[in-house]
C-alpha cells in the first residue's frame, strides 16, 4: 500500500511571512502551481490513489483537487476533517513572523514555532468565538476547539483520525492521499517513522513536494521516497 503525504502549496499568508494555523487562506499564485506540480509529479510516479483526506481549510481542500485533477483521477473520494487542520498558533495566528521575533526574540519564537511540547500564548476569548461560530466547527464539542497547540497536542488530535480512517482504508489495501499541512504532516510522520521529540524539531516539510510511503500489511514502512523535479 502507499500513502502519499502532501503539504498543501504556498498560502497568501505564507508569502506574507504570517502565522497562519486555522485562519482560512487561500494559496498563493505559486501556491497554486506547487499543487498542480505535486499532481504531475504523482502522475509520472504512476500512483493511483483510492481515497483522499484533507483538513477543512480551503488552502489544503484546493491542494488536494489540484493534485487529483493534474493526476487524472478527480473522480476519488475526498473526505475532510478538522483534525487534519493546521497546528493552531494561539494568539501568533495574523501576526508578522519577523516582528514577532522582534518583539519576544528570535529565540522564544523559535521554541514556540519548533519546539515539540511548548505551545504559543492562547488565543484571546473573544478572538476564539469566531471559531466557535464557524459552521465548520459548528457540531464540535466546544472544549475540542483549542485556543493554542504545540506538535504533541497536534499529534494527540492528528492520531483518533488517523486510527479510525487512513489506518483501517490501508489495512484493506487502499492508497491514500492526505493533502494537510506543515504541522499535521510533521506529526504523522513522526508517529510513522518513530521521530524522538529531539530529532522531529528539525524536520521541515516542503509545500507542494509528495512524500510516498510504502507500507507492509503491518502497516511498517518499506520506503520512503519524496518525489522532486528531475
Amino acid at each position: 500500500m502507499k500513502l502519499v503525504l502532501v503539504r498543501h502549496g504556498q498560502s497568501e499568508w505564507n508569502l506574507k511571512n504570517l502565522f497562519t494555523g486555522w485562519t482560512d487562506v487561500d494559496l498563493s499564485e505559486n501556491g497554486v502551481r506547487e499543487a498542480k506540480n505535486a499532481g504531475h509529479l504523482i502522475k509520472a510516479a504512476d500512483i493511483e490513489f483510492d481515497i483522499a483526506y484533507t483538513s477543512v481549510l480551503k488552502r489544503a481542500i484546493k491542494t488536494c483537487q489540484y493534485i487529483l485533477e493534474e493526476s487524472d483521477q478527480l473522480w476519488v473520494p475526498m473526505e475532510k476533517h478538522w483534525r487534519l487542520n493546521e497546528r493552531h498558533y494561539g494568539a501568533l495566528q495574523g501576526l508578522d513572523k519577523g516582528e514577532t521575533a522582534q518583539k519576544y526574540g528570535d529565540d522564544q519564537v523559535h521554541i514556540w514555532r519548533r519546539s515539540y511540547n511548548v505551545s504559543p500564548p492562547k488565543m484571546a476569548d473573544d478572538q476564539a468565538k469566531v471559531f466557535l461560530a464557524d459552521r465548520r466547527y459548528a457540531d464540535m464539542d466546544e472544549k475540542l476547539i483549542p485556543l493554542t497547540e504545540n506538535l504533541k497536542i497536534t499529534l494527540e488530535r492528528v492520531m483518533p483520525f488517523y486510527e479510525d480512517h487512513i489506518a483501517p482504508a490501508l489495512k484493506q489495501g487502499k492508497n491514500v492521499l492526505v493533502a494537510a499541512h506543515g504541522n499535521s504532516l510533521r506529526a504523522l510522520c513522526k508517529y510513522l517513522e518513530n521521530i524522538s521529540d529531539e530529532r522531529i524539531l528539525g524536520l521541515e516539510i516542503a509545500t507542494g513536494q509528495p512524500i510516498v510511503y510504502e507500507l507492509s500489511d503491518k502497516l511498517e514502512i518499506v520506503s520512503k521516497t519524496i518525489l522532486t523535479e528531475k
